[in-house]
């Protein structure tokens, strides 16, 4: 099972990055894919996530209206687009994969993350 988060980076606040999170192992078009990040010293939040359909969206107050995520099942893949960025967003973003997409799902699998980085 593999989940390789990527597309991180360094913006300026008020910009934008995209992040993709490219699956494979394991029956991606059967999971809920959700997006995580972790800033130094502080516990990792769940910022966002999808259904394996992508019906239903989740998002944290933190992130409404300015993320969106979205998922290519033909490619495997779930992107997450971050406009308006704020150096609050900073941290590591990791993507993971399970059964449902709400508020305090568990995930199965796990990859790596890529670092976002946003300056004021």
């Amino acid at each position: 099972v593999q989940l390789q988060a990527s597309g991180g980076g360094l913006v300026l606040a008020g910009g934008s990055l995209r992040l993709s999170c490219a699956a494979a192992g394991f029956n991606f078009p059967y999971y809920a894919i959700g997006w995580f990040r972790q800033a130094p010293g502080k516990e990792r939040e769940g910022v966002t996530c999808i259904n394996a359909s992508g019906t239903s969206k989740y998002y944290a107050d933190s992130v409404k209206g300015r993320f969106t995520i979205s998922r290519d099942n033909a490619k495997n893949t779930v992107y997450l687009q971050m406009n308006s960025l704020k150096p609050e967003d900073t941290a590591v973003y990791s993507c993971a994969a399970g059964g449902l997409c709400y508020s305090g799902a568990t995930y199965s699998y796990w990859g790596q993350g890529t670092q976002v980085t946003v300056s004021s």
